[in-house]
């Protein structure tokens, strides 16, 4: 069984169904309300546990309810919280997110910067044993250190950049993988050219780097062809899009470990990620490894 340590952030998403999103100094009626585990790295390990994977899970939380209610989910879906490091007088990150008719989602989010400070004590045992890292950057000095451990390893350190950086961000190098999402990619590298902006990433680091867009094919770097190139994601109708970035990063990971080439691991966590989008819950609802073996069978 293929184990990978996924590193970050974890919350408490409270997400609300609404036919569109509540305008200024107005209420709506939820149709339907939720509370979940949630967050980048959180929502990676349990999409990996719930593909076939063993998923193990670092990430600061605080002494609190919520940071033991996470822990809690996680250990349900068989991920091992081997690295969480929990930060007395601080509160775990905490989100209220709405998603409307289109699946799209508009997230508050609270996160206590007491919780930046954080570290492990010794990333080098806690990436011993895997065979891959996920990280995002949410807390980008706590995964640094177990990036650069891992690295050392020469095993895949695949970033999910999620939040918007400084384009000379070090996590960029300590990565063998790196997929941004759209927006950040476009504040990242100042421009909405996506394909100008992933060259412009691929001065700064040697990883392979890639961009997810949505309903649009995945935009990957060739650096064997020294072009730009696109693998298609899967006609579906989104209901849900909370948790598919996510989903996608986990997927991907896995798919490298057990040994298919980039271009299929790119498939397969479009697949997994699709399949997320198509029901309503965030990572509670990330596909089992049947779901995605036949959608990718299909003809």
């Amino acid at each position: 069984m293929a184990s990978i340590l996924c590193a970050g952030i974890a919350v408490l998403d409270e997400v609300f169904r609404v036919s569109a999103f509540p305008m200024p100094d107005t209420k709506v009626q939820a149709s339907e309300f939720i509370t979940i585990g949630g967050g980048n790295a959180a929502n990676a390990a349990v999409a990996i546990a719930r593909l076939g994977g063993k998923a193990y899970f670092a990430a600061p939380l605080g002494v609190d309810a919520v940071g033991d209610r996470l822990v809690e989910s996680l250990q349900r879906e068989g991920v091992a919280c081997i690295g969480c490091v929990r930060v007395p007088g601080a509160r775990t990150p905490v989100s209220a997110i709405f998603v409307d008719a289109r699946g799209d989602r508009t997230i508050a989010n609270y996160r206590d910067h007491r919780l930046n400070d954080a570290t492990v004590d010794d990333p080098g045992l806690l990436v011993a044993a895997v065979d891959a890292v996920v990280a995002d950057n949410r807390f980008p000095d706590f995964v640094l250190p177990i990036c650069r451990a891992a690295m050392a390893r020469r095993i895949p350190v695949v970033i999910d950049a999620d939040k918007a950086e400084d384009d000379r961000q070090p996590l960029f190098k300590a990565a063998t993988h790196v997929i941004f999402s759209a927006q950040c990619l476009r504040a990242t590298a100042r421009t909405d050219d996506l394909p100008l902006g992933l060259a412009q990433m691929g001065t700064l680091t040697d990883a392979f780097l890639a961009v997810t867009n949505g309903p649009h094919p995945v935009l990957w770097y060739d650096r064997n062809r020294a072009m730009m190139r696109e693998t298609p994601v899967f006609a579906i109708k989104a209901v849900d899009t909370l948790g598919a970035g996510d989903v996608f990063h986990g997927a991907f990971a896995l798919a490298l470990v057990e040994g298919r080439a980039v271009e299929e691991a790119l498939r397969f966590a479009a697949a997994a990620a699709g399949l997320k989008c198509s029901r309503f819950g965030g990572s509670a609802v990330a596909p089992p490894r049947a779901e995605v073996d036949a959608l990718l069978a299909e003809p």
